[in-house]
Order: structure tokens, then C-alpha cells, then sequence
């Protein structure tokens, strides 16, 4: 029977180990291995993403360009329905004309109304002349 001493046990630990360096190695193929995998992943996710997103904004341009054609139909339908209450043809349709006319003045008005709202961000442009003052003061003093 052989003996087997401290040094042949510690041997054959360190035979069994990887070295510190073969863990790093492994370690960073690893983890670059991991990365290219999640990046592979957020861009079929993107690419997803983006296809749905376009279907959906495709969806949404055919749905106004129906709406823009089906509101001259449903202007010559109220224009008729004001004919068939005894007003001339042509008076039916001047008063669906002025009541567009009201409807985009109001809109107009509106508009005008917003856009007056708009400030400049001043205490962003505040902050940032601040800064720009205390830097150029830093600066001379350095």
C-alpha cells in the first residue's frame, strides 16, 4: 500500500484548480459572451419594436387619409339634409360653408392662444449664464 504525504495531496489540489489567470480568462470570455448574447437579444427586440411600430403608424396615416375623404361625404350629407328642410340648394351649401368657416376660426383662435403661451425656459438661460459667469471667474483666477 502506498502513503500518500501532505505534498502529493496539495498537488493533486493544485492540479484540480484552475490558476487565477485561467479564471480571468474564463471569467472575460464568459462575460463577452454573455454581453454579445444581450445584445443580440435588444436587437431583435428593437427590431420588433420597430416593425410594430411602423404597421401601427401605417395604420393610423390610412385612418386620417379615410376620415379627410369621408368628411366631404358627411359635409354634402348635412348640406342635404339642410336642402330637404325647403332651403334652397345653394343656400344648404353656403351654410355648411360658413359653419366650416366658424369651426376653423375657433381653431385658429385657439392656436393663436397656445402659441402666445410659449416662454422661453429663463431660469434655465438664468442657470446656465451663472454658470458661465462663475467658470469664466474660476478661470481667471487659476
Amino acid at each position: 500500500m502506498a502513503s500518500t504525504t501532505s505534498d502529493d495531496v496539495q498537488s493533486s489540489v493544485d492540479d484540480a484548480q484552475p490558476s487565477i489567470g485561467q479564471l480571468v480568462q474564463e471569467a472575460s470570455t464568459q462575460f463577452s459572451a454573455v454581453l454579445h448574447g444581450e445584445i443580440e437579444l435588444a436587437k431583435l427586440e428593437l427590431r420588433s419594436s420597430v416593425k410594430n411600430a411602423g404597421a401601427g403608424v401605417g395604420m393610423f396615416v390610412g385612418a386620417v387619409v379615410l376620415l379627410v375623404f369621408s368628411l366631404t361625404f358627411g359635409l354634402i350629407a348635412l348640406a342635404e339634409g339642410i336642402v330637404a328642410m325647403h332651403i334652397w340648394r345653394w343656400a344648404a351649401y353656403l351654410i355648411v360653408f360658413g359653419f366650416l368657416l366658424l369651426v376653423i376660426g375657433a381653431l385658429v383662435f385657439l392656436g393663436i392662444k397656445s402659441v402666445k403661451r410659449v416662454k422661453a425656459p429663463e431660469r434655465t438661460i438664468a442657470t446656465s449664464k451663472e454658470t458661465v459667469a462663475y467658470l469664466k471667474q474660476h478661470d481667471q483666477h487659476a
